[in-house]
């Protein structure tokens, strides 16, 4: 079941299970079907995935002596960058309005 967050503040976010479920992990929280982000968390949130990100793209950095090879196939068209980017943004609207992030009610 894919998960639809949703806030007062941004418009939705919907993520396909397996995606969802790898998000609530990076931010320390086991995948459940209904849940919430306190507005008071949200900047910690941003953090945890903007360093999520930056460490990901470190980790696939080629070295400086080595020809980078193109990527391909799926893997290679959505990186972790703009997976979490929407969800980011809704975090950081969020805050700024005063709202939680839900889903699943």
């Amino acid at each position: 079941m894919p998960y639809k967050f949703r806030s007062k503040a941004s418009g939705d976010v919907i993520m396909l299970q397996a995606h969802g479920d790898a998000l609530l992990r990076l931010l320390g929280r086991e995948p459940a079907p209904k849940g919430i982000f306190e507005t008071a968390h949200q900047p910690a949130l941003v953090a945890v995935l903007e360093a999520a990100i930056a460490q990901a793209e470190a980790a696939a950095a080629p070295g400086r002596d080595e020809v980078a090879e193109p990527e391909t196939g799926p893997a290679a068209a959505v990186g972790l960058r703009q997976r979490l980017w929407p969800m980011i943004e809704m975090l950081r609207r969020s805050h700024a309005g005063g709202e939680p992030v839900v889903w699943g009610v």
